[in-house]
């Protein structure tokens, strides 16, 4: 008995050991506090609501998530605004979702097969905008509100961070990095410490129960990367392994996304910051 109860604890504080995220020499935090992000921009063309139902429009247009107008709408507003960034076939940063263009373009193939001028013939949800370069929606916000990059990593994490961190050292406004994959953190974590980073997850065994994935949800990663905050489904805020980085180590919680401001007061006391979409958070 007494072997069990020693082999449980060391076991249990392997696991404290592998959750842990970063606790010395934290980058400030501060600037971030005062500003809710607007997932993908300030876009107003989700398929998933009827048009009349929508809650908010910009000077009367509708914009489709990560467009260039969706994220310059959600600065000239003064949100903060999440996005996300793919590598092209060429090496070209730009701002989409999606692994593949056939949600948001409606043509098939992945977005890594083409190069940047290639995919400037597609549009976005059947409008006028067009695939945004990274640089060029850096300089639509022109440092007037915080960002939150999410790297999407397709096999090519130290790529795409060095080729976005060339990019974003020439950046002057205020920006933190995060990913699902541990990788793109880790580069972070290595070159760049002076950078606020993130570890994105979810409870990933829902849909995908293999041990990867069993490994990103419990957040057994963090000892490699020491994320400076966790973004996480706010759908699954009772997540152990969340609730202690917040708890005990003090982590800064990212709460993702959320979708009306019922669940937006829900979430205050789980989550110190928030990623919102389709309705308009109240002050």
């Amino acid at each position: 008995m007494k072997t069990i109860l020693i082999i449980l604890i060391v076991l249990f504080l392997l696991y404290l050991y592998a959750i842990k995220p970063r606790i010395m020499k934290r980058p400030d935090y501060q600037p971030f506090f005062s500003y809710k992000y607007a997932h993908r921009g300030l876009h107003n063309m989700n398929p998933y609501l009827q048009k009349e139902e929508n809650p908010y429009y910009c000077n009367g247009n509708c914009f489709p998530e990560n467009s260039y107008s969706a994220i310059k709408c959600a600065a000239d507003h003064g949100y903060g605004i999440e996005f996300d960034v793919h590598l092209t076939k060429d090496g070209i940063p730009v701002v989409f979702h999606d692994d593949t263009l056939n949600r948001v373009c409606g043509v098939n193939g992945k977005l890594k097969d083409y190069t940047f001028e290639e995919l400037q013939q597609f549009r976005l949800m059947g409008t006028e905008e067009k695939i945004p370069a990274f640089i060029d929606v850096l300089k639509a916000v022109n440092g007037r509100t915080p960002l939150i990059i999410e790297y999407k990593v397709e096999n090519n994490a130290n790529t795409l961070c060095k080729t976005c961190n060339e990019i974003l050292k020439e950046y002057n406004g205020l920006y933190c990095i995060e990913s699902f994959h541990p990788l793109a953190v880790r580069w972070y974590r290595k070159n760049r410490p002076d950078i606020v980073r993130g570890q994105l997850s979810e409870n990933f065994m829902k849909t995908s129960p293999n041990p990867l994935y069993f490994l990103l949800t419990h957040l057994l990663f963090n000892f490699l990367t020491t994320p400076d905050f966790i973004a996480f489904n706010h759908a699954h805020y009772k997540s152990v392994s969340r609730t202690l980085c917040r708890k005990l180590y003090r982590c800064l919680s990212v709460a993702w996304t959320i979708r009306s401001q019922e669940a937006l007061d829900n979430m205050k006391t789980h989550f110190d910051l928030f990623i919102f979409e389709d309705f308009l958070p109240q002050d």
